[in-house]
């Protein structure tokens, strides 16, 4: 005798399997506002119900509720919570830990008080019969799922984690050409710049066995000239971080243009100073000698051996994490910053790397935010405050994202430069894999 929604004579698996292949399938031909519903639809096959995608916003304050209708819910559009904090909620714990968290059944009151966050559990039902899991695009975090089991199904769990990544693929796959999409992952207007820099980065976050990228920028919605930019080719991760002159379109124009110009030049196998010399004629063929112009630091992480090389273009030097200690900071003598044709040397220096280091690129609006009375927020203070996260256990994602909170109120909320980080943990043949 088969159970309801246990996927009928072929049980629990065909199920699930039910479940995974329609919502590919029915993917290829649906557009981001028909997801909700396709999502709910498939996942009554392995017994899940009651499902619901809440996205994070651009800046991961809050879980806003897709309701498949274009924009995020209305007070009065859906029953349930339209907009959840990600600070001080179960959801906001599973998106932060990236941890499947179970949450009340359905009328059993509020739910757990803020404190330690309840584990996995022994399987749906033994801490309630819905459950918050990660939205994973790689090691992306988009969201998360609300979920509702059956009592006393073991399977449900893995179950879950399937949908989640079906659901997240399905996500990722739209958001490109969906308006929609972007119109709910913002909380207020976004100036013409930023709108040309989301569009030109790439994830904020990546990870494989050898090597975990985490990036932030700030302010989101303000962006000026601030652009970081990685890529894998084999073993080599190619790495970049751009501040260019001004806080506005322009500024936004020539990094846009010297992220493009690094790319091109990357991919037709220049190396470091190659690169950097490229983006120069590109800046000074495009605005002239000196009249727009970009910091920079370029750089390749060898994965294989852990090599570290480096330029920097009159930028701040990135420094080095081992052990939750600061051990070095990687001075090159710095050449001028591409575009301003000054046509000084160009030096590519090497570092070598031990499993487990961090090394951290930044621009200047990281340490150089200053409070009311005036005083920066300061290098030691920010790199104090990886390491201490970092002791912490958090994700890199969630220990950047807990960094800008810091910065933001140490601002007031308001930035008047452009803030950004881009951090790399090479894992090389440690055993001890960090969480990402």
């Amino acid at each position: 005798m088969t159970s309801p929604g246990s996927g009928g004579a072929g049980g629990p698996f065909e199920g699930r399997a039910r479940m995974l292949a329609g919502l590919v399938e029915a993917g290829h031909l649906s557009s981001l506002e028909q997801i909700p519903g396709l999502v709910a639809e498939h996942a009554a096959h392995a017994g899940l119900h009651d499902v619901l995608i809440y996205l994070a916003d651009l800046q991961q304050e809050v879980l806003r509720l897709v309701t498949g209708k274009g924009l995020a819910a209305d007070d009065d559009a859906e029953p349930e919570a339209a907009e959840l904090r990600i600070d001080g909620t179960l959801a906001g714990r599973a998106f932060q830990e990236v941890r499947v968290l179970a949450g009340p059944a359905p009328g059993s009151g509020p739910g757990p008080a803020p404190g330690p966050a309840p584990g996995p559990g022994p399987g749906p039902g033994g801490g309630g019969s819905r459950w918050w899991v990660p939205l994973l695009d790689g090691t992306e975090r988009l969201g998360v799922l609300r979920v509702g089991a059956r009592p006393g199904d073991e399977r449900a769990q893995e179950d879950m984690r399937h949908l989640a990544s079906i659901t997240a693929l399905l996500l990722a796959s739209k958001r490109q050409n969906s308006d929609s999409y972007a119109r709910m992952v913002r909380t207020r207007p976004m100036n013409v710049a930023a709108e040309m820099q989301w569009n030109l980065l790439p994830a904020p976050t990546f990870a494989n066995d050898a090597v975990v990228i985490g990036a932030a920028l700030e302010p989101a919605y303000e962006l000026g000239g601030d652009a970081f930019d990685y890529a894998l080719a084999g073993e080599t991760v190619h790495l970049a971080v751009f501040d260019a002159m001004g806080h506005d379109a322009s500024a936004g124009l020539t990094a846009n243009l010297a992220v493009a110009a690094c790319r091109n030049h990357r991919r037709q196998g220049a190396d470091l100073i190659e690169v950097s010399v490229g983006i120069e004629k590109v800046l000074v063929n495009e605005f002239g000698p000196a009249n727009r112009f970009a910091t920079a630091i370029l750089a390749n992480l060898n994965l294989r051996t852990g090599v570290f090389t480096w330029v920097n273009r009159g930028h701040h030097p990135p420094v080095v994490i081992r052990n939750g200690r600061w051990v070095t900071t990687l001075h090159c003598q710095p050449a001028h910053p591409v575009g301003l044709d000054l046509d000084l040397p160009v030096t590519q220096c090497k570092e070598q790397l031990e499993p487990g280091d961090r090394v951290l690129i930044y621009t200047d609006g990281m340490t150089e935010a200053r409070n009311r009375e005036g005083e920066e927020f300061g290098l030691e203070r920010f790199i104090d405050f990886i390491i201490r996260y970092n002791a912490d256990g958090l994700p890199v994602p969630e220990t950047l994202r807990r960094l800008v909170r810091s910065i933001l109120k140490y601002h007031d909320g308001m930035l008047q430069d452009d803030a950004t980080v881009l951090l790399v943990e090479w894992r090389g043949g440690s055993q001890d894999r960090l969480h990402v």
